[in-house]
């Protein structure tokens, strides 16, 4: 963003977070979940179940929202991260498993974020020199199977950049990173809500979604102070 004249200064001031989902075709339920919070401070998250997978995604974001809102003073530490990642293995142990990938924004003045993920949803930053995989370790095991090995992310978030959090079946279409950069900034020209979907149609083939396909976009929005 270019200021006025020579003192203008660009710092952010609010999120925009917005998700779109898409069941298989040929099936009634999804068995995806995301959620998306905006007070008291900015998180999102997204779950993949498997087995009776609507229910198991749905009851653990729920369980994830408990966390983050019995804890809001510990979002900024990776540690609690490493901690809620295996109570939610422990919250589904014995029924359907899930995976997870999920981040908070402490502080929006500081453009840090910070998240978590088990299994094999993935988070893509998305930005003016291209797109790279955030969640580039590998995180074996999902929420539910007893040895879910969650693996922690931060990282400060620039203007222009968009992170993507997605379940595999909304990230396996892409064949490159290229490719999922311009479907994320195909819907820049309208309301950032529309990111999401545009992700979503792109990856979706002529007879429809494979699998269910959740994605979720976040960026910061910036103010110029003079």
């Amino acid at each position: 963003m270019k200021g006025k004249h020579l003192f203008s200064r660009v710092s952010p001031h609010a999120i925009e977070c917005y998700g779109a989902t898409r069941t298989q075709v040929g099936h009634k339920a999804n068995e995806d979940a995301f959620v998306i919070e905006r007070d008291p401070l900015p998180y999102a998250a997204v779950f993949d179940g498997a087995g009776n997978a609507e229910q198991a995604a749905k009851r653990v974001a729920r369980f994830f929202r408990a966390l983050i809102k019995g804890q809001i003073a510990r979002v900024g530490d990776p540690g609690a991260w490493e901690g809620w990642v295996r109570l939610m293995d422990s919250q589904l142990m014995g029924g359907a498993q899930s995976t997870f990938i999920g981040m908070a924004v402490p502080d929006v003045e500081a453009s840090r974020l910070v998240g978590a993920y088990a299994g094999n949803s993935r988070a893509y930053l998305v930005g003016e020199a291209g797109a790279k995989l955030i969640t580039v370790e590998s995180s074996p095991g999902r929420l539910g199977g007893g040895n879910a090995q969650g693996k922690t992310f931060s990282l400060e978030l620039c203007p222009y950049d968009i992170l993507l959090l997605m379940s595999d079946g909304a990230w396996v279409p892409f064949g490159s990173m290229h490719l999922l950069r311009k479907a994320t900034l195909s819907a820049l020209s309208k309301h950032f809500s529309d990111v999401p979907l545009a992700i979503l149609d792109a990856a979706t083939p002529p007879d429809g979604p494979p699998d269910d396909m959740t994605v979720i976009a976040l960026r910061l929005r910036y103010r110029v102070s003079h």
